[in-house]
C-alpha cells in the first residue's frame, strides 16, 4: 500500500477547513466576550455596589442601602485629603525616575557596538526585575537600617557626614521614609523600564540620525527632533501606568512605614485597609467608597496624562 504523504492528506482536506475553523475562531472569540467582559466588570461593579452600603464582611446582619452616605462620610474627613496628597507627594518622587534614567541607561546601552556587550548590559539591568518583592522588602530593609545597613555605614563611617547619634531614619514613617521608597522602587524598575525605551529605540532607522548628523546637527538637537518624538508613545504608556502602580502602593508602606496616621506613609491605600481590616470595625462600605474615590480621582488624572504626552500628529 501506497504511503500517504503530507501533500496528499492536504488534497484531499476538505475546502471549506480552513473557513470552517475561522469560523469558528470568530464564534469562540464572540461567545468569549460577555464572559471576558463580565470577568473584568464583575469586581468594579461589585466594589461600587458595596460602597453604597453598610456592607461589613463578619456581620450576620444583611448590608443595608446608605446612598451616598459613605462617600460624604469619606469627603469630609480631612484625612481623606492628606493621604491623597501624601500617596500624590510619592508619586511625584517616584515617577521621573520611570523616565529620566532609564532614558538616559537606554541612550548609553544603545550606543554599545559589540553584541555581546549589549546583551549582557540588557541582561545585568534585568535582574533586580526578576527579583522577588519579598527578596526586595528584605534587602532594602536591611540597607536602610538605622545601626547596621550599609548606607549609613557610608554616611557615618566612610563620609564622616553624620555621628551615629544623629544618623539619618530612612525607616518607621519618618520624613525620609517616602524618598527612600521611591529610590527603592526606581531601582526596582530600572532594568523594566530601560528595555521599553531600548526597543523604541531599536525601531528607529539607523540612517534619520546619520544624516542629522551629517547636516551639522548636534547631538541634542537629533535628540528632540528626531528620538524624543519616536519614544513619545513609549514615555506616555510608561508615565499612565508607573502613575497608577505608584498611586496604589500599599504593600511598601506596611513594610517600611507601619499603621502611624501621621506617618508620610499613610496614604488613602492605608486609610482604606484600615478602615476595612486592621480597625476592629470592619467597615468594608465605607472603605469601598474610600477605594472608589481613589480610583476616580486616579483615572482623572491618568487621562490628563494621556492627552499631555500623547504623541502630537
Amino acid at each position: 500500500m501506497a504511503e500517504t504523504t503530507v501533500s496528499d492528506r492536504m488534497a484531499t482536506r476538505p475546502v471549506g477547513h480552513a473557513d470552517t475553523l475561522g469560523a469558528r475562531m470568530t464564534a469562540l472569540r464572540h461567545g468569549m466576550s460577555p464572559w471576558w467582559f463580565r470577568y473584568q466588570a464583575y469586581p468594579i461593579f461589585r466594589v461600587l455596589w458595596i460602597s453604597f452600603t453598610d456592607y461589613q464582611y463578619l456581620s450576620s446582619e444583611p448590608a443595608h442601602f446608605v446612598g451616598f452616605n459613605n462617600y460624604a462620610a469619606a469627603l469630609n474627613d480631612p484625612l481623606m485629603w492628606s493621604s491623597l496628597w501624601r500617596a500624590t507627594m510619592f508619586t511625584i518622587m517616584f515617577l521621573p525616575g520611570t523616565i529620566i534614567l532609564p532614558l538616559l541607561l537606554a541612550i548609553l546601552v544603545d550606543k554599545v557596538s559589540n553584541p555581546r556587550l549589549a546583551t549582557l548590559y540588557r541582561v545585568v539591568l534585568l535582574i533586580p526585575a526578576v527579583i522577588p518583592s519579598t527578596l526586595v522588602f528584605v534587602l532594602w530593609k536591611w540597607m536602610y537600617n538605622y545601626q547596621v545597613g550599609p548606607i549609613n555605614h557610608l554616611l557615618v563611617d566612610v563620609f564622616g557626614l553624620f555621628t551615629l547619634q544623629n544618623a539619618p531614619q530612612w525607616l518607621g514613617g519618618t520624613s525620609l521614609t517616602l524618598p527612600a521608597i521611591a529610590v527603592m522602587e526606581v531601582w526596582w524598575g530600572l532594568g523594566y523600564h530601560t528595555i521599553f525605551f531600548l526597543a523604541g529605540l531599536a525601531a528607529i532607522p539607523k540612517d534619520l540620525p546619520e544624516a542629522a548628523r551629517i547636516d551639522g546637527a548636534s547631538e541634542w538637537s537629533i535628540f528632540w527632533h528626531i528620538t524624543r518624538p519616536a519614544l513619545a508613545p513609549i514615555m506616555m504608556i510608561l508615565v499612565v501606568l508607573r502613575f497608577g502602580t505608584a498611586m496604589a502602593v500599599i504593600d511598601e508602606y506596611l513594610i517600611f512605614g507601619g499603621f502611624n496616621r501621621d506617618s508620610p506613609t499613610y496614604t488613602w491605600t492605608m486609610f482604606m485597609y484600615d478602615q476595612a481590616f486592621k480597625l476592629g470595625l470592619w467597615r468594608q462600605g465605607f472603605a469601598a467608597a474610600i477605594g472608589m474615590i481613589g480610583a476616580i480621582a486616579m483615572m482623572i488624572v491618568m487621562i490628563i496624562l494621556i492627552r499631555i504626552f500623547r504623541p502630537k500628529g
